[in-house]
């Protein structure tokens, strides 16, 4: 091909791209609207370190297609052209060849555009990303080749460290009996021993696909309090804990309050309510912290 006809083909790339930006503004919207990402006001937090376990995890969960790819072209749009962008960024067409297909029903065009809001530094510059190897989260666009981002921050570099998490990441999440995506608390019970000290408690969590899963304490005297979860109807006698850094502990530690909502301990006596919400903030306590350091909404 001609230099000037692979011109006229990018341009009227580009063009489609940016059609599609402006006739699209919600086109860094979530599928789902209650978890659809917001970012920091400061851009440079996507760049001053790497993701997050829970990071990885809020884009994989959201995103049809993660590819491996390289940068083939980045060009900034214009202002005419690049929509509505957020102070602190800039909008680029990039185009990109596909090197692996990490997650992706019906495969991937095997190279791929796509538009991104890029960072700016202290001196109003992006970084350079031509030649450089990317992890992108993705759904298809409305033309063969072109994709969307899930999110401004769902183009990660493709570090081994990461491509291993993601990994790991998407085959718990299609894993059979992988754990739901958790609302919030449901409904919680508690049962008081015969003796000071014991007693049980149960409380069961509301999930998006409405797949049962419940947490569990038990207090005995004398004795560590021990809790588990279940993702079934029946508690398992061998249930655990979570082990931190897992797809269960993400959805626990990411999708519930630090206390128990009155509307879950509402049928209880004061002293059941009271007792309830003790051992709740005991699991709360052992989850720790979700490690996410993206915002979302």
């Amino acid at each position: 091909m001609k230099k000037t006809e692979k011109s006229t083909g990018m341009s009227k790339n580009i063009l489609w791209a940016c059609l599609i930006s402006a006739s699209n503004p919600l086109i860094w919207a979530s599928p789902i609207a209650q978890a659809a990402p917001q970012y920091s006001e400061s851009p440079h937090s996507i760049v001053s370190s790497g993701p997050s376990y829970a990071d990885i995890a809020d884009l994989a969960d959201e995103a049809p297609i993660i590819a491996h790819v390289l940068i083939r072209n980045s060009i900034p749009l214009s202002e005419k052209h690049a929509g509505v962008v957020p102070p602190g960024y800039r909008r680029l067409y990039i185009e990109a060849d596909v090197m692996a297909l990490i997650r992706g029903e019906g495969g991937v065009s095997p190279s791929v555009s796509y538009l991104y809001d890029a960072p700016i530094d202290t001196r109003g510059k992006t970084a350079k990303l031509k030649k450089v190897q990317m992890l992108l989260f993705a759904r298809q666009g409305t033309r063969p080749g072109d994709i969307q981002l899930v999110a401004r921050d769902a183009q990660i570099p493709a570090t081994s460290a990461d491509m291993e998490q993601v990994k790991n990441i998407v085959s718990a999440l299609v894993a059979p009996g992988a754990p739901p995506r958790i609302i919030g608390p449901g409904d919680a019970f508690h049962v008081s021993g015969t003796i000071a000290g014991e007693g049980e408690t149960q409380i069961f969590l509301r999930t998006e696909n409405g797949d049962p899963v419940s947490l569990s304490i038990i207090r005995r005297p004398g004795q560590e309090p021990r809790w588990a979860v279940a993702l079934g109807e029946i508690v398992d006698e061998a249930a655990r804990p979570p082990q931190p850094g897992s797809l269960l502990w993400y959805r626990l530690a990411c999708a519930l309050p630090p206390t128990l909502p009155p509307r879950s301990i509402r049928a209880l006596s004061v002293p059941d309510a009271e007792a309830a919400q003790a051992d709740y903030r005991l699991v709360m306590q052992a989850l720790g912290q979700c490690d996410r350091t993206r915002q979302v909404r």
